[in-house]
């Protein structure tokens, strides 16, 4: 009893950050940006969908590993080929090089943002202060162990 509350409680955490996961990549707006500049649009659905089955078809495969490796033959094992490894590989490459360029988008919003709110002067202040706050909640977290 106390193992299936744990794995219940371990599937209900894990289904909240992967949907945390899928939800930040779609409001970065990657895939809008994808369809937008190959004018596909109208299946932009297919394209959110096909993100998120590939997120848990992927956490099914590193799950299941373990038990497909004593039992399956050599090219059916997820990861087990090296034609596997290689597009694995690629498609992983495709998928950080998308998200670095996302984030490296929404960087832009503060400057303009500074301008726009005509708080430019102020902006070594705003720098200071956030590095004092990162620096002062990480020095709690590890004083009191938390």
């Amino acid at each position: 009893m106390n193992f299936f509350i744990l794995t219940l409680i371990g599937l209900s955490a894990g289904a909240a950050v992967a949907g945390g996961l899928f939800s930040f990549i779609v409001e970065l707006g990657v895939i809008a940006d994808f369809a937008d500049r190959t004018h596909t649009g109208d299946k932009i659905l297919f394209y959110e969908t096909s993100v998120a089955l590939g997120g848990i078809i992927g956490n099914i495969v590193f799950l299941l590993r373990p038990f497909l490796e004593g039992t399956a033959p050599s090219y059916l094992v997820p990861f087990g080929g090296g034609a596997v490894q290689i597009l694995f590989g690629m498609f992983a490459g495709i998928f950080v090089g998308c998200w670095s360029m996302a984030l490296a988008e929404i960087l832009n919003v503060f400057p303009i943002f500074m301008r726009r709110a005509r708080i430019v002067r102020y902006a070594a202040a705003f720098v200071i202060s956030a590095a004092l706050g990162k620096g002062l909640g990480a020095g709690l977290f590890f004083l009191k162990g938390w």
